[in-house]
């Protein structure tokens, strides 16, 4: 016969019963929260050469979304709904980097910003921009190689290269405003996905290509993907660094960042917000 002593007045659940409802309920905003900001202050300890090799490593696995779209783009017919299924090649760089763990620059507008929010102090803002630097550049770097590469092997695949250079071109094909507001969706929703994969458990490869495959649909500018298709096309001849620099890398650069931070780091941290740490690290500074 069951106690009724143990039974949860309010709900008339056991004690058995109330274990199994609390597994079963959803974190609280808070719990999200303080693992990713945990993440993001790990991230802030790392050293530079640790951020060089797992930026660069990032930057030429992001490659993969470009050439993995190409792919599919070659060997599917045309038809209006080609775009439906060529976008889900662009969720493969970005499977590559979330699950192997490389630094990802616009992951990094959300997991230590909210460490450099709940510590308002001069050091971690130094160690964020130093983090944001060296992924951004590194990122880059392996872009502009993967880039080289597939333009390389254009020589021997020309029905590919006319493929990749039609992707590609794309991403001159706004104006500097349309571009930032493009970036700013792309920055937001990346966030998002960094937001919500802590507690997706057996999810976490549905959130990545759900996430990532609005991005490509929408054709939303993402600074570290679209550098591999603008390298490309400036490497054929077909842009000019000046067009790269202000029809592609600033506006979407200024949009992934205030897409991250302002839409999703703050707003999550306004939330939550926890009681700050900066009495705490000027003690222990």
């Amino acid at each position: 016969m069951e106690n009724p002593k143990r039974r949860n007045e309010a709900s008339g659940l056991n004690s058995t019963e109330m274990k199994d409802a609390r597994r079963r309920s959803a974190p609280k905003a808070g719990v999200v929260y303080e693992a990713i900001r945990r993440e993001g202050e790990e991230e802030l300890s790392r050293s530079m050469a640790a951020l060089v090799w797992s930026g660069l490593a990032a930057g030429l696995s992001m490659g993969f979304s470009f050439l993995m779209e190409g792919l599919l783009s070659l060997h599917i017919p045309e038809a209006g709904w080609k775009p439906l299924v060529t976008k889900f090649g662009y969720c493969m760089g970005f499977l590559i980097v979330v699950l192997g763990r490389q630094q990802l620059f616009t992951e990094n507008t959300l997991t230590p910003v909210l460490h450099l929010l709940h510590c308002r102090i001069r050091h971690t803002l130094v160690q964020t921009l130093r983090l944001w630097v060296t992924v951004l550049a590194a990122n880059v770097a392996g872009a502009a190689v993967f880039a080289m590469l597939m333009h390389a092997m254009g020589y021997f695949q020309a029905d590919l290269q006319a493929e990749l250079s039609h992707i590609a071109a794309k991403v001159y094909a706004s104006s500097f405003v349309a571009t930032v507001l493009s970036g700013l969706f792309a920055g937001w929703l990346i966030a998002l996905m960094v937001w919500l994969l802590p507690f997706a458990e057996t999810g976490r490869v549905a959130i990545i290509i759900l996430v990532t495959y609005v991005i490509g649909l929408g054709g939303f500018a993402h600074i570290i993907a679209g550098s591999v298709n603008a390298f490309y096309v400036l490497m054929a001849g077909d842009a000019s660094l000046i067009l790269f620099l202000t029809r592609f890398l600033v506006p979407t650069l200024l949009g992934n960042i205030v897409g991250g931070v302002a839409f999703v780091a703050a707003i999550n941290h306004a939330q939550v917000d926890p009681e700050s740490c900066r009495s705490e690290d000027h003690a222990g500074a």
